[in-house]
């Protein structure tokens, strides 16, 4: 046969955006959702996981009246760290809390949480135990994140698209392979460590210089997918794309940026967060 992609293309695109949607939903730095709820009024709210260190962090709460009446106070700290935990009072202004978190350097974390109030209903948002955690990162042009993050998103699709093809044993598997390889190169071996460098200052951090868990997985990935690539240059060999396609949904099935860059407040240098 010498293609299948009347099946084969709807699957890799629905398989993809799962996949993406699935990161998106599970990632540490997308923001933490919590329901505000007083009687029968509910309030929505997003607390940052992630902001750039040329800024202090700005926080917003809605609140349930234009009164001024719900107040709020912002407990935060350095993570990981044995500081005491600083309280801000958050100010009241249209309809909404404010505070800012203070900046830090690339990799730079903080811990904090939210305490709410309004006559005799309270409620937090996280606490000493389970606080938030965000992490601070340098800006990155968008002439590099944006080929970055649209060829990653080309070399899953396609690296789907051709296991898809190599489960029907067709003709087009071995050149949507070629293609998957090749994106992936670019994506995550050439405009990754730039990202990482303009990020947190460090152009790589996985295997054999630390043990940055998203370089890891690139890494794993681009191995057997130029293994399925070379493998499948004169012949046909089906099983290695399908292989190369179970490392990298395994890949994609850890939350993108779990056990990143990490700045050392002892040390004064990035780490791995192990």
């Amino acid at each position: 046969m010498k293609n299948n992609f009347k099946i084969t293309i709807p699957l890799a695109i629905l398989v993809t955006l799962l996949f993406v949607t699935y990161q998106r939903m599970t990632g540490p730095t997308y923001p933490k959702k919590f329901t505000l709820e007083k009687g029968q009024q509910t309030l929505k709210v997003k607390l940052l996981r992630s902001h750039n260190t040329d800024a202090g962090a700005p926080l917003e709460i809605p609140v349930f009246s234009d009164t001024g009446s719900m107040t709020g106070t912002l407990y935060y700290k350095r993570f990981p760290t044995n500081d005491e935990w600083t309280a801000i009072p958050m100010s009241f202004n249209q309809k909404v809390l404010q505070a800012t978190l203070p900046p830090q350097p690339p990799a730079g974390k903080l811990q904090y949480y939210v305490e709410l109030a309004e006559g005799d209903w309270h409620q937090s948002l996280g606490n000493r135990e389970e606080p938030i955690i965000i992490r601070y990162k340098g800006a990155v042009p968008a002439s590099i994140l944006a080929p970055h993050v649209f060829f990653m998103f080309i070399s899953m699709l396609f690296c789907i698209w051709a296991a898809f093809e190599a489960k029907y044993k067709t003709q087009a598997f071995r050149t949507i392979c070629f293609i998957a390889t090749g994106t992936l190169f670019v994506g995550g071996m050439i405009l990754g460590p730039l990202v990482q460098k303009y990020a947190f200052n460090v152009y790589w951090a996985g295997f054999p210089f630390d043990w940055d868990l998203t370089d890891n997985k690139l890494l794993i990935s681009m191995i057997f997918l130029a293994f399925a690539s070379a493998v499948n240059l004169k012949s046909s060999k089906p099983w290695a794309v399908i292989l190369a396609a179970v490392v990298l949904f395994a890949a994609y099935a850890v939350p993108h940026s779990r056990m990143g860059s990490q700045f050392n407040y002892e040390k004064g240098k990035i780490v791995t967060d192990k």
